[in-house]
Protein backbone atom coordinates (compact mmCIF):
# COMPACT_ATOMS: atom_id res chain seq x y z
CA UNK A 1 0.00 0.00 0.00
CA UNK A 2 0.98 3.88 -0.28
CA UNK A 3 0.27 6.44 0.97
CA UNK A 4 0.50 10.33 0.00
CA UNK A 5 -0.01 11.60 -2.93
CA UNK A 6 -1.04 7.86 -4.14
CA UNK A 7 -4.46 7.66 -2.57
CA UNK A 8 -4.62 11.57 -4.05
CA UNK A 9 -3.15 10.18 -7.56
CA UNK A 10 -6.44 9.59 -8.97
CA UNK A 11 -7.13 8.16 -12.87
CA UNK A 12 -4.28 10.59 -14.47
CA UNK A 13 -1.91 8.40 -16.51
CA UNK A 14 0.82 10.32 -16.39
CA UNK A 15 1.38 9.96 -12.64
CA UNK A 16 3.41 6.87 -11.65
CA UNK A 17 1.71 7.03 -8.29
CA UNK A 18 -1.72 5.85 -10.61
CA UNK A 19 0.23 2.42 -11.79
CA UNK A 20 0.77 1.17 -8.81
CA UNK A 21 1.10 -2.32 -10.05
CA UNK A 22 4.37 -1.03 -11.86
CA UNK A 23 5.48 1.60 -9.68
CA UNK A 24 5.03 -1.10 -6.50
CA UNK A 25 4.75 -4.32 -7.89
CA UNK A 26 4.68 -7.67 -5.28
CA UNK A 27 6.66 -10.31 -6.84
CA UNK A 28 5.23 -13.47 -6.91
CA UNK A 29 5.99 -16.23 -4.67
CA UNK A 30 8.47 -17.94 -7.49
CA UNK A 31 10.08 -14.70 -7.52
CA UNK A 32 10.74 -14.56 -4.06
CA UNK A 33 12.16 -17.94 -3.93
CA UNK A 34 14.81 -17.15 -6.91
CA UNK A 35 15.21 -13.90 -4.95
CA UNK A 36 16.08 -15.45 -1.45
CA UNK A 37 19.97 -16.58 -2.48
CA UNK A 38 20.89 -13.26 -3.53
CA UNK A 39 20.80 -12.04 -0.08
CA UNK A 40 20.58 -12.63 3.66
CA UNK A 41 16.99 -12.85 5.62
CA UNK A 42 17.11 -11.13 8.95
CA UNK A 43 13.98 -10.01 11.37
CA UNK A 44 14.36 -6.80 12.71
CA UNK A 45 11.91 -4.33 15.00
CA UNK A 46 9.62 -1.19 14.28
CA UNK A 47 11.47 1.97 12.95
CA UNK A 48 15.15 0.18 12.10
CA UNK A 49 17.05 2.66 9.98
CA UNK A 50 17.75 0.52 6.45
CA UNK A 51 19.40 3.66 4.53
CA UNK A 52 19.58 7.12 5.41
CA UNK A 53 19.04 10.14 2.74
CA UNK A 54 23.10 10.98 0.99
CA UNK A 55 24.18 7.24 1.59
CA UNK A 56 25.74 5.78 -1.69
CA UNK A 57 26.07 1.86 -2.43
CA UNK A 58 22.74 0.95 -0.47
CA UNK A 59 21.81 -2.30 -0.85
CA UNK A 60 18.56 -3.93 -1.99
CA UNK A 61 15.65 -5.06 0.48
CA UNK A 62 12.64 -7.04 0.10
CA UNK A 63 9.81 -6.82 2.20
CA UNK A 64 9.34 -11.17 3.28
CA UNK A 65 6.34 -9.76 5.81
CA UNK A 66 6.35 -6.63 7.55
CA UNK A 67 6.28 -3.21 6.15
CA UNK A 68 9.10 -0.52 5.08
CA UNK A 69 8.13 3.07 4.88
CA UNK A 70 9.83 5.50 2.55
CA UNK A 71 10.34 8.96 3.85
CA UNK A 72 11.81 12.20 3.40
CA UNK A 73 11.98 15.50 6.13
CA UNK A 74 9.45 18.30 6.39
CA UNK A 75 10.17 22.01 6.36
CA UNK A 76 10.66 21.12 10.49
CA UNK A 77 12.50 18.03 10.24
CA UNK A 78 9.43 15.33 10.46
CA UNK A 79 9.32 12.03 8.64
CA UNK A 80 7.12 12.45 5.77
CA UNK A 81 6.33 9.04 4.75
CA UNK A 82 4.70 9.05 1.02
CA UNK A 83 5.38 5.25 0.43
CA UNK A 84 4.95 1.58 2.33
CA UNK A 85 5.96 -1.48 0.58
CA UNK A 86 4.34 -4.28 2.06
CA UNK A 87 4.63 -8.16 1.99
CA UNK A 88 6.63 -8.99 -1.48
CA UNK A 89 7.23 -5.17 -2.52
CA UNK A 90 10.82 -4.04 -2.48
CA UNK A 91 13.15 -0.61 -2.35
CA UNK A 92 14.85 1.47 -4.44
CA UNK A 93 14.99 3.66 -7.19
CA UNK A 94 16.91 4.51 -10.19
CA UNK A 95 20.07 4.83 -7.49
CA UNK A 96 20.60 1.90 -7.16
CA UNK A 97 22.24 1.49 -10.58
CA UNK A 98 24.96 3.97 -9.75
CA UNK A 99 27.13 5.78 -7.18
CA UNK A 100 25.30 8.65 -6.05
CA UNK A 101 23.86 9.68 -2.72
CA UNK A 102 20.63 8.39 -2.47
CA UNK A 103 17.23 11.31 -2.42
CA UNK A 104 15.43 8.89 0.70
CA UNK A 105 15.21 7.64 4.10
CA UNK A 106 13.80 4.02 4.31
CA UNK A 107 13.11 2.40 8.27
CA UNK A 108 10.57 -0.69 9.37
CA UNK A 109 6.97 0.37 9.71
CA UNK A 110 6.03 -2.43 12.01
CA UNK A 111 8.59 -5.42 13.18
CA UNK A 112 9.68 -6.82 10.04
CA UNK A 113 11.59 -10.14 8.38
CA UNK A 114 12.91 -8.62 5.09
CA UNK A 115 15.50 -9.79 2.30
CA UNK A 116 18.68 -7.79 2.60
CA UNK A 117 20.44 -7.81 -1.03
CA UNK A 118 23.88 -6.18 -1.39
CA UNK A 119 24.94 -3.75 -4.03
CA UNK A 120 27.23 -6.46 -5.67
CA UNK A 121 24.40 -9.56 -5.10
CA UNK A 122 21.71 -6.81 -6.84
CA UNK A 123 23.60 -6.37 -9.79
CA UNK A 124 24.69 -9.75 -10.00
CA UNK A 125 20.70 -10.25 -9.43
CA UNK A 126 19.77 -8.01 -12.29
CA UNK A 127 21.53 -10.05 -14.82
CA UNK A 128 20.52 -13.53 -13.99
CA UNK A 129 17.24 -13.38 -13.70
CA UNK A 130 16.26 -10.82 -16.54
CA UNK A 131 11.94 -10.85 -15.80
CA UNK A 132 12.47 -9.91 -12.53
CA UNK A 133 15.22 -7.23 -13.31
CA UNK A 134 12.40 -5.78 -15.79
CA UNK A 135 9.71 -5.26 -12.97
CA UNK A 136 12.49 -3.53 -10.69
CA UNK A 137 13.75 -1.44 -13.72
CA UNK A 138 10.37 -0.48 -14.31
CA UNK A 139 9.67 0.54 -10.89
CA UNK A 140 12.89 2.15 -10.38
CA UNK A 141 11.74 4.79 -13.38
CA UNK A 142 8.26 5.49 -12.27
CA UNK A 143 9.43 6.27 -8.50
CA UNK A 144 12.09 8.39 -10.24
CA UNK A 145 9.44 9.85 -12.04
CA UNK A 146 7.13 10.13 -8.93
CA UNK A 147 10.18 11.69 -6.56
CA UNK A 148 10.45 14.33 -9.75
CA UNK A 149 6.59 15.32 -9.99
CA UNK A 150 6.29 15.78 -6.18
CA UNK A 151 9.35 17.30 -5.55
CA UNK A 152 9.94 14.17 -2.49
CA UNK A 153 13.55 13.74 -1.80
CA UNK A 154 14.45 16.79 -3.59
CA UNK A 155 15.69 20.49 -2.91
CA UNK A 156 14.04 23.69 -2.88
CA UNK A 157 15.51 26.37 -5.33
CA UNK A 158 14.66 29.92 -4.43
CA UNK A 159 14.61 32.54 -7.01
CA UNK A 160 13.08 34.72 -9.84
CA UNK A 161 12.10 32.31 -12.58
CA UNK A 162 13.31 34.76 -15.31
CA UNK A 163 16.59 35.30 -14.04
CA UNK A 164 19.35 33.48 -15.63
CA UNK A 165 20.94 31.83 -12.84
CA UNK A 166 17.77 30.65 -11.27
CA UNK A 167 17.02 29.09 -15.03
CA UNK A 168 20.60 27.34 -15.28
CA UNK A 169 19.81 25.82 -12.03
CA UNK A 170 16.51 25.01 -12.66
CA UNK A 171 17.81 23.38 -16.03
CA UNK A 172 20.52 21.63 -14.45
CA UNK A 173 18.07 19.85 -12.21
CA UNK A 174 15.65 19.45 -14.46
CA UNK A 175 18.21 18.14 -17.10
CA UNK A 176 19.79 15.42 -14.49
CA UNK A 177 16.39 14.14 -13.30
CA UNK A 178 16.78 16.03 -9.68
CA UNK A 179 13.80 16.16 -7.69
CA UNK A 180 12.97 20.13 -6.74
CA UNK A 181 10.51 22.77 -6.24
CA UNK A 182 10.83 26.25 -7.68
CA UNK A 183 9.75 29.40 -5.09
CA UNK A 184 9.88 32.02 -7.52
CA UNK A 185 10.26 35.28 -5.99
CA UNK A 186 8.85 37.48 -8.40
CA UNK A 187 5.47 35.94 -7.40
CA UNK A 188 5.58 34.12 -4.31
CA UNK A 189 6.36 35.79 -0.68
CA UNK A 190 9.74 34.16 0.25
CA UNK A 191 10.02 35.45 3.66
CA UNK A 192 8.65 32.80 5.54
CA UNK A 193 10.86 30.32 3.56
CA UNK A 194 14.19 32.27 4.24
CA UNK A 195 13.00 33.30 7.47
CA UNK A 196 16.36 33.10 10.22
CA UNK A 197 18.47 32.10 6.91
CA UNK A 198 20.31 35.49 6.20
CA UNK A 199 19.62 35.28 3.26
CA UNK A 200 18.54 38.95 1.64
CA UNK A 201 16.90 39.02 -2.28
CA UNK A 202 20.15 40.18 -3.65
CA UNK A 203 21.43 36.82 -2.48
CA UNK A 204 18.89 34.97 -4.85
CA UNK A 205 18.80 32.42 -5.95
CA UNK A 206 19.45 30.19 -3.15
CA UNK A 207 19.54 26.32 -3.49
CA UNK A 208 18.14 24.95 0.02
CA UNK A 209 18.80 20.99 1.42
CA UNK A 210 17.10 19.12 3.36
CA UNK A 211 19.71 20.09 6.54
CA UNK A 212 18.95 23.51 6.18
CA UNK A 213 21.97 24.19 4.51
CA UNK A 214 21.81 26.91 1.66
CA UNK A 215 24.17 27.22 -1.56
CA UNK A 216 24.12 30.57 -2.18
CA UNK A 217 24.33 30.97 -6.26
CA UNK A 218 25.95 27.92 -6.43
CA UNK A 219 27.64 26.83 -10.17
CA UNK A 220 26.88 23.83 -11.54
CA UNK A 221 29.14 21.49 -10.17
CA UNK A 222 29.33 23.22 -7.08
CA UNK A 223 25.88 21.94 -6.85
CA UNK A 224 26.40 18.49 -8.55
CA UNK A 225 29.41 17.64 -6.01
CA UNK A 226 26.48 18.93 -2.73
CA UNK A 227 23.87 16.62 -3.87
CA UNK A 228 26.23 13.75 -4.25
CA UNK A 229 25.35 13.80 -8.23
CA UNK A 230 29.16 12.92 -8.90
CA UNK A 231 30.92 9.66 -8.39
CA UNK A 232 34.61 9.57 -7.47
CA UNK A 233 36.24 8.20 -9.88
CA UNK A 234 39.71 6.89 -9.11
CA UNK A 235 42.70 8.46 -10.86
CA UNK A 236 44.92 5.79 -10.90
CA UNK A 237 41.91 2.72 -12.42
CA UNK A 238 42.27 2.36 -16.04
CA UNK A 239 39.63 2.18 -18.49
CA UNK A 240 39.34 0.12 -21.06
CA UNK A 241 37.26 2.83 -23.15
CA UNK A 242 36.38 6.41 -22.10
CA UNK A 243 33.81 8.24 -23.60
CA UNK A 244 33.49 12.09 -23.54
CA UNK A 245 30.09 13.18 -24.03
CA UNK A 246 26.38 11.88 -23.39
CA UNK A 247 24.81 13.16 -25.82
CA UNK A 248 23.08 10.43 -28.00
CA UNK A 249 26.13 9.13 -29.59
CA UNK A 250 28.06 9.02 -26.48
CA UNK A 251 25.23 7.32 -24.29
CA UNK A 252 25.19 4.61 -27.19
CA UNK A 253 28.88 3.76 -27.27
CA UNK A 254 28.63 3.50 -23.87
CA UNK A 255 25.87 1.02 -23.95
CA UNK A 256 27.28 -0.77 -26.84
CA UNK A 257 30.57 -0.97 -25.02
CA UNK A 258 29.18 -1.69 -21.22
CA UNK A 259 27.35 -4.64 -22.67
CA UNK A 260 29.57 -5.91 -24.23
CA UNK A 261 32.13 -6.42 -21.81
CA UNK A 262 34.75 -3.46 -22.07
CA UNK A 263 35.25 -1.29 -18.66
CA UNK A 264 33.57 1.57 -19.84
CA UNK A 265 32.82 5.59 -18.48
CA UNK A 266 31.45 8.80 -19.73
CA UNK A 267 32.31 12.00 -18.76
CA UNK A 268 29.54 14.57 -19.39
CA UNK A 269 30.02 18.41 -18.38
CA UNK A 270 26.38 19.32 -17.37
CA UNK A 271 23.53 16.31 -18.57
CA UNK A 272 22.92 13.69 -20.44
CA UNK A 273 21.07 14.33 -23.82
CA UNK A 274 23.27 17.14 -25.11
CA UNK A 275 21.86 19.12 -27.69
CA UNK A 276 19.42 16.61 -28.69
CA UNK A 277 18.54 16.63 -24.60
CA UNK A 278 17.13 20.10 -25.03
CA UNK A 279 14.63 18.99 -27.95
CA UNK A 280 11.01 19.19 -26.55
CA UNK A 281 9.72 16.32 -28.83
CA UNK A 282 11.79 14.09 -31.72
CA UNK A 283 8.61 12.35 -33.55
CA UNK A 284 11.37 10.69 -36.45
CA UNK A 285 13.34 8.40 -34.53
CA UNK A 286 12.62 5.21 -34.86
CA UNK A 287 10.42 2.92 -32.65
CA UNK A 288 8.64 5.78 -31.23
CA UNK A 289 5.64 6.36 -32.89
CA UNK A 290 4.12 9.46 -31.07
CA UNK A 291 7.22 11.09 -30.63
CA UNK A 292 9.42 11.14 -26.89
CA UNK A 293 11.60 14.22 -25.93
CA UNK A 294 15.52 14.34 -26.16
CA UNK A 295 15.67 14.35 -22.98
CA UNK A 296 13.35 11.40 -21.90
CA UNK A 297 15.47 9.30 -24.47
CA UNK A 298 18.63 10.33 -23.11
CA UNK A 299 17.23 9.32 -19.36
CA UNK A 300 16.58 5.71 -20.77
CA UNK A 301 20.07 5.44 -22.16
CA UNK A 302 21.74 7.06 -19.58
CA UNK A 303 19.86 3.87 -17.32
CA UNK A 304 20.65 1.50 -19.70
CA UNK A 305 24.19 2.14 -19.52
CA UNK A 306 24.80 2.34 -16.10
CA UNK A 307 22.58 -1.24 -15.45
CA UNK A 308 25.36 -2.64 -17.77
CA UNK A 309 28.05 -1.49 -15.38
CA UNK A 310 29.14 1.83 -17.44
CA UNK A 311 30.37 4.75 -15.01
CA UNK A 312 28.89 8.51 -15.35
CA UNK A 313 30.90 11.54 -14.50
CA UNK A 314 28.61 13.81 -14.31
CA UNK A 315 28.99 17.74 -14.32
CA UNK A 316 32.75 17.18 -15.30
CA UNK A 317 34.23 18.61 -18.30
CA UNK A 318 37.02 17.44 -20.18
CA UNK A 319 40.27 20.41 -20.47
CA UNK A 320 42.48 18.80 -22.25
CA UNK A 321 43.12 14.63 -24.02
CA UNK A 322 46.86 14.10 -23.26
CA UNK A 323 47.07 12.02 -26.29
CA UNK A 324 51.19 11.12 -25.92
CA UNK A 325 50.39 9.07 -22.93
CA UNK A 326 49.80 5.55 -22.73
CA UNK A 327 47.25 5.23 -21.39
CA UNK A 328 45.32 8.19 -22.60
CA UNK A 329 44.84 10.78 -19.90
CA UNK A 330 41.79 12.88 -19.87
CA UNK A 331 42.55 15.97 -17.39
CA UNK A 332 38.92 17.38 -15.77
CA UNK A 333 38.13 20.70 -15.65
CA UNK A 334 38.04 20.15 -11.72
CA UNK A 335 42.31 19.12 -11.83
CA UNK A 336 41.07 15.25 -11.61
CA UNK A 337 41.93 12.77 -14.05
CA UNK A 338 40.79 9.98 -16.24
CA UNK A 339 42.76 6.98 -17.33
CA UNK A 340 41.79 5.27 -20.46
CA UNK A 341 42.75 2.60 -23.04
CA UNK A 342 40.47 3.95 -26.28
CA UNK A 343 38.94 7.40 -26.32
CA UNK A 344 35.43 8.25 -28.04
CA UNK A 345 35.07 12.01 -28.89
CA UNK A 346 31.44 12.26 -28.59
CA UNK A 347 31.27 16.09 -27.37
CA UNK A 348 29.02 17.04 -29.87
CA UNK A 349 28.05 20.72 -31.29
CA UNK A 350 26.75 24.04 -29.55
CA UNK A 351 24.44 26.38 -31.65
CA UNK A 352 25.90 29.65 -32.44
CA UNK A 353 25.46 32.86 -31.74
CA UNK A 354 23.89 35.73 -32.98
CA UNK A 355 26.31 38.62 -33.74
CA UNK A 356 24.27 41.60 -32.53
CA UNK A 357 24.56 44.33 -30.10
CA UNK A 358 23.38 43.02 -26.55
CA UNK A 359 23.24 39.57 -27.44
CA UNK A 360 25.90 38.53 -24.33
CA UNK A 361 23.41 40.85 -22.09
CA UNK A 362 19.98 39.00 -22.33
CA UNK A 363 21.66 35.78 -22.53
CA UNK A 364 20.02 33.84 -19.71
CA UNK A 365 17.72 36.54 -19.54
CA UNK A 366 15.32 35.60 -22.32
CA UNK A 367 18.14 34.24 -24.86
CA UNK A 368 17.34 30.62 -24.90
CA UNK A 369 18.97 27.57 -26.44
CA UNK A 370 16.68 25.13 -25.52
CA UNK A 371 12.80 24.84 -25.59
CA UNK A 372 11.43 22.67 -23.29
CA UNK A 373 8.58 22.40 -21.03
CA UNK A 374 10.46 24.99 -18.55
CA UNK A 375 11.12 27.54 -21.05
CA UNK A 376 7.92 27.21 -22.36
CA UNK A 377 6.09 27.73 -18.43
CA UNK A 378 8.27 31.17 -18.34
CA UNK A 379 6.93 32.32 -21.81
CA UNK A 380 3.59 32.14 -20.68
CA UNK A 381 0.80 33.68 -23.06
CA UNK A 382 3.41 35.82 -24.82
CA UNK A 383 4.65 36.33 -28.38
CA UNK A 384 8.13 34.44 -29.13
CA UNK A 385 10.80 34.34 -31.40
CA UNK A 386 12.48 31.39 -33.40
CA UNK A 387 15.49 32.24 -34.89
CA UNK A 388 16.99 29.00 -37.33
CA UNK A 389 15.64 26.58 -40.19
CA UNK A 390 16.92 23.30 -38.90
CA UNK A 391 14.82 20.26 -37.33
CA UNK A 392 15.37 21.61 -33.56
CA UNK A 393 14.08 25.03 -34.56
CA UNK A 394 11.06 22.98 -35.77
CA UNK A 395 10.50 21.10 -33.09
CA UNK A 396 11.05 24.14 -30.76
CA UNK A 397 8.05 25.78 -32.73
CA UNK A 398 5.92 23.74 -32.94
CA UNK A 399 6.32 22.67 -29.19
CA UNK A 400 5.98 26.34 -28.20
CA UNK A 401 2.87 27.34 -30.48
CA UNK A 402 0.80 24.66 -28.02
CA UNK A 403 0.84 27.69 -25.17
CA UNK A 404 2.23 30.76 -25.55
CA UNK A 405 0.21 33.55 -27.73
CA UNK A 406 2.73 33.77 -30.89
CA UNK A 407 5.25 32.11 -31.94
CA UNK A 408 7.48 34.40 -34.89
CA UNK A 409 10.42 31.80 -37.36
CA UNK A 410 12.89 33.37 -38.91
CA UNK A 411 15.37 32.35 -40.92
CA UNK A 412 18.09 34.57 -43.20
CA UNK A 413 16.98 31.52 -46.65
CA UNK A 414 14.44 31.99 -48.83
CA UNK A 415 12.46 29.21 -46.75
CA UNK A 416 12.36 25.62 -44.62
CA UNK A 417 12.23 23.25 -47.25
CA UNK A 418 15.83 22.32 -47.76
CA UNK A 419 16.54 22.61 -44.07
CA UNK A 420 13.61 21.14 -42.46
CA UNK A 421 11.60 17.64 -42.38
CA UNK A 422 8.86 17.99 -43.94
CA UNK A 423 6.63 17.17 -41.63
CA UNK A 424 8.16 20.10 -39.22
CA UNK A 425 7.16 22.04 -42.16
CA UNK A 426 3.82 21.20 -43.12
CA UNK A 427 2.90 21.75 -39.18
CA UNK A 428 4.08 24.82 -39.51
CA UNK A 429 2.50 26.27 -42.80
CA UNK A 430 -0.93 24.46 -41.34
CA UNK A 431 -0.42 26.30 -37.98
CA UNK A 432 -2.35 29.63 -37.19
CA UNK A 433 -0.34 30.46 -34.68
CA UNK A 434 2.85 30.55 -36.34
CA UNK A 435 4.61 33.19 -38.87
CA UNK A 436 7.74 32.50 -40.82
CA UNK A 437 9.76 35.29 -41.72
CA UNK A 438 12.20 34.02 -44.18
CA UNK A 439 15.52 36.35 -45.51
CA UNK A 440 15.00 37.93 -42.40
CA UNK A 441 17.55 38.33 -39.40
CA UNK A 442 17.66 40.11 -35.89
CA UNK A 443 19.23 43.12 -35.88
CA UNK A 444 18.40 44.55 -32.72
CA UNK A 445 18.02 43.82 -29.04
CA UNK A 446 16.84 45.92 -26.09
CA UNK A 447 15.09 45.47 -22.84
CA UNK A 448 16.13 46.61 -19.09
CA UNK A 449 17.40 43.56 -16.76
CA UNK A 450 15.63 41.06 -19.29
CA UNK A 451 15.09 41.32 -22.74
CA UNK A 452 11.63 43.43 -23.82
CA UNK A 453 11.98 44.36 -27.46
CA UNK A 454 12.99 42.83 -30.70
CA UNK A 455 13.69 44.38 -34.24
CA UNK A 456 14.27 42.08 -37.61
CA UNK A 457 14.87 43.04 -40.69
CA UNK A 458 13.59 42.21 -44.31
CA UNK A 459 17.40 41.49 -45.67
CA UNK A 460 15.97 42.19 -49.04
CA UNK A 461 13.67 45.12 -48.81
CA UNK A 462 15.72 47.08 -45.69
CA UNK A 463 12.36 46.92 -43.93
CA UNK A 464 12.28 46.80 -40.27
CA UNK A 465 9.64 45.69 -37.53
CA UNK A 466 10.64 45.66 -33.48
CA UNK A 467 8.03 43.21 -31.32
CA UNK A 468 7.59 43.22 -27.60
CA UNK A 469 9.36 39.67 -27.16
CA UNK A 470 11.19 38.62 -24.20
CA UNK A 471 11.84 35.10 -25.32
CA UNK A 472 14.58 34.32 -28.06
CA UNK A 473 15.43 30.88 -28.81
CA UNK A 474 18.41 30.76 -30.94
CA UNK A 475 18.83 27.57 -33.09
CA UNK A 476 21.05 28.55 -36.15
CA UNK A 477 23.87 25.90 -36.75
CA UNK A 478 26.74 24.45 -35.06
CA UNK A 479 30.12 25.02 -33.81
CA UNK A 480 32.31 21.53 -32.88
CA UNK A 481 32.86 21.17 -29.21
CA UNK A 482 36.69 20.40 -29.77
CA UNK A 483 38.70 22.92 -28.05
CA UNK A 484 40.14 20.01 -25.89
CA UNK A 485 41.43 17.83 -28.56
CA UNK A 486 42.40 20.75 -31.08
CA UNK A 487 46.23 19.93 -30.12
CA UNK A 488 45.66 16.17 -30.09
CA UNK A 489 43.54 15.29 -33.61
CA UNK A 490 43.37 16.54 -36.98
CA UNK A 491 40.35 18.95 -37.64
CA UNK A 492 38.77 20.35 -40.78
CA UNK A 493 38.66 23.74 -41.75
CA UNK A 494 35.34 24.39 -39.17
CA UNK A 495 36.81 22.75 -36.54
CA UNK A 496 35.28 19.57 -36.63
CA UNK A 497 37.22 16.23 -35.65
CA UNK A 498 38.30 14.17 -39.14
CA UNK A 499 37.80 10.75 -39.26
CA UNK A 500 38.14 7.70 -41.73
CA UNK A 501 42.32 6.56 -40.40
CA UNK A 502 43.55 2.96 -39.94
CA UNK A 503 43.19 2.79 -36.52
CA UNK A 504 46.50 1.39 -36.08
CA UNK A 505 48.07 2.73 -38.78
CA UNK A 506 47.80 -1.56 -40.66
CA UNK A 507 44.11 -2.68 -40.68
CA UNK A 508 41.54 -1.69 -42.28
CA UNK A 509 39.95 1.93 -42.11
CA UNK A 510 37.54 3.00 -39.44
CA UNK A 511 35.33 5.58 -40.53
CA UNK A 512 35.41 6.70 -36.87
CA UNK A 513 38.89 6.46 -36.03
CA UNK A 514 41.00 9.64 -35.69
CA UNK A 515 44.54 10.99 -36.87
CA UNK A 516 44.99 9.26 -33.30
CA UNK A 517 44.96 5.49 -32.99
CA UNK A 518 42.97 4.41 -30.33
CA UNK A 519 40.92 7.85 -30.63
CA UNK A 520 37.55 7.75 -32.37
CA UNK A 521 34.90 10.00 -33.13
CA UNK A 522 31.13 9.65 -33.64
CA UNK A 523 28.21 11.64 -34.14
CA UNK A 524 28.11 15.64 -34.58
CA UNK A 525 31.83 16.26 -33.53
CA UNK A 526 32.64 14.18 -36.33
CA UNK A 527 33.44 15.72 -39.91
CA UNK A 528 30.79 15.06 -42.24
CA UNK A 529 28.62 13.02 -40.39
CA UNK A 530 24.40 13.97 -41.00
CA UNK A 531 23.50 15.63 -37.59
CA UNK A 532 20.31 13.35 -36.95
CA UNK A 533 19.80 11.60 -33.41
CA UNK A 534 19.64 8.30 -35.73
CA UNK A 535 22.32 8.49 -36.89
CA UNK A 536 24.39 9.59 -33.70
CA UNK A 537 23.20 6.55 -31.93
CA UNK A 538 23.89 4.51 -34.86
CA UNK A 539 27.51 5.78 -35.00
CA UNK A 540 27.90 5.07 -31.34
CA UNK A 541 26.87 1.41 -31.40
CA UNK A 542 29.18 0.57 -34.75
CA UNK A 543 32.37 2.79 -32.96
CA UNK A 544 32.74 -0.31 -30.59
CA UNK A 545 33.37 -3.23 -33.09
CA UNK A 546 36.49 -0.42 -33.89
CA UNK A 547 37.32 -0.12 -30.16
CA UNK A 548 37.06 -4.06 -29.86
CA UNK A 549 39.89 -4.45 -32.44
CA UNK A 550 42.05 -1.68 -31.21
CA UNK A 551 42.11 -3.28 -28.19
CA UNK A 552 42.98 -6.53 -28.75
CA UNK A 553 45.99 -7.60 -28.42
CA UNK A 554 48.70 -8.11 -31.17
CA UNK A 555 48.30 -12.03 -32.70
CA UNK A 556 52.01 -14.13 -31.87
CA UNK A 557 54.01 -14.64 -34.57
CA UNK A 558 54.20 -18.03 -35.81
CA UNK A 559 57.16 -20.17 -34.94
CA UNK A 560 59.47 -20.29 -37.78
Amino acid sequence: MSTNPVEVAGVDPTDPYAREAQTLPKLTREQMDRVRPYGEERALPAGAVLFSRGERSVDFWVVVDGAIEIYDLDEDGNANVFTVHGDSQFTGELDLFNDREILVWGRTGRPSRVLRVPRAEFRRLITAEPDIGEIIMRAFILRRVGLIRYAQGGVVLVGAAHDGDTLRLQRFLSRNGYPHRLIDAEVEDTGRVLNGLDVGDDALPVVMLPDHSVLRNPSNAALADRLGLTEAIDPDHVFDVAVVGAGPGGLAAAVYAASEGLDTVVVESIAPGGQAGTSSKIENYLGFPTGISGQALAGRAQIQAQKFGARLAISRGVRRLACDDQPFRLELDDGGAIQARSVVVATGARYRKLAVENYERFEGAGIHYAATALEQQICGREEVAVIGGGNSAGQAAVFLSRTVGHVHILVRGPGLAETMSDYLVQRIEQSPKITLHARTEITALDGDKYLRRVTWTDRDTGASETKDIGNLFVMIGAEPNTDWVADCLELDAKGFVRTGHAPDGVSAVSPYATSRAGVFAIGDVRSGSVKRVASSVGEGSVVVSSIHQYLAPAPVPAAA
